[in-house]
């Protein structure tokens, strides 16, 4: 069962609110040295990126308690998260942690991207920004890919699964439509993804050339043309296949994935209520806490 909005995990107040501040924070944490001064000492993220993990898992913490408690309120009903959605996000986020390798990072191949679009797009973006960060974080501690970058890509990603639930017609648009669509949104989220990844280094890479490099204090248009340059001569090459990747494991794999990830919610009926009623007794017959032994008997 659904909701009328096709949202199986919708977003209460309460999710929105964490959510919203959640993705603040991540703004502030990756665009803060485009508004350096020039005085500032930016010697990268060392520094600051522990003080924003250690923000930023709170803030996904909140987002997950907040739909609990929006789904207690209603009585177990939507919005919110219960155990069958919490155990889902386990299963999802150990399976995109598990896709990550297998690209190796070469020329950007990352398949763990398809499934963090198809599963935001089915599940919604709360759960799908919990989902994203979380698979980012899982795969990092079995890659050993842990940094400073490591909580701007729990961002990111989290960013690109939150935005698959935001596309519209979830209850309606289906078939080869809805793969042309995730397919599309899939290569631009990949493209941005890099774009977003690289706006966190940038500022710090010593020895580039003046046309493409980071110079605090400048006007802001100034460094967003250096940053585009840098961007088109540095990681395209490795930003266009993984969007092409995407798109075709989204065209090719899509159907299948959607309709298990939509059978899954079904079977496990996130918006029903869960209530108890007494069990019913045929007119005069004994309940069996009366103590009559219903032993057969030959």
């Amino acid at each position: 069962m659904t909701t009328p909005l096709g949202r199986p995990v919708p977003l209460g107040r309460r999710s929105l609110a964490a959510l919203a501040l959640a993705s603040l924070v991540g703004v502030a944490g990756f665009g803060w040295p485009l508004l350096a001064s020039t005085r500032s000492a930016l010697v990268g993220h060392a520094a600051d990126a522990p003080w924003l993990f250690a923000l930023l898992l709170p803030l996904l913490l909140a987002v997950v308690v907040a739909q609990i408690s929006e789904g207690r309120a209603a009585g177990g009903g939507a919005p919110g998260l219960d155990a069958k959605s919490v155990a889902l996000l386990g299963v999802l986020a150990a399976a995109g942690a598990a896709l990550r390798p297998l690209g190796a990072g070469t020329a950007g191949l990352e398949p763990m991207f398809f499934l963090m679009v198809l599963a935001g797009r089915v599940l919604g973006p709360g759960f799908g920004f919990v989902l994203g960060a979380l698979s980012m974080f899982a795969s990092a501690l079995l890659t050993g890919g842990v940094g400073p970058w490591l909580p701007f890509q729990m961002l990111a990603m989290g960013w690109v699964s939150l935005g698959a639930g935001l596309l519209p017609g979830p209850a309606r648009l289906r078939g080869r439509r809805e793969l042309v669509v995730l397919a599309a949104y899939g290569a631009i989220a990949s493209l941005l993804y890099g774009v977003v990844m690289n706006l966190q280094g940038w500022p710090y890479i010593a020895g580039l050339a003046s046309s493409i490099s980071f110079v605090p204090g400048d006007p802001l248009p100034d460094n967003l043309v250096r940053f585009a340059a840098y961007c088109l001569t540095t990681s395209l090459g490795w930003d266009l296949p993984r969007a092409a990747l995407t798109v075709v494991l989204c065209l090719t794999l899509g159907t299948p994935v959607l309709r298990a990830l939509r059978r899954a919610t079904r079977r496990a009926a996130f918006a029903a209520p869960v209530a108890f009623h007494p069990p019913a007794h045929p007119a005069g017959s004994t309940p069996p806490s009366e103590g009559v032994n219903h032993t057969a008997r030959p």
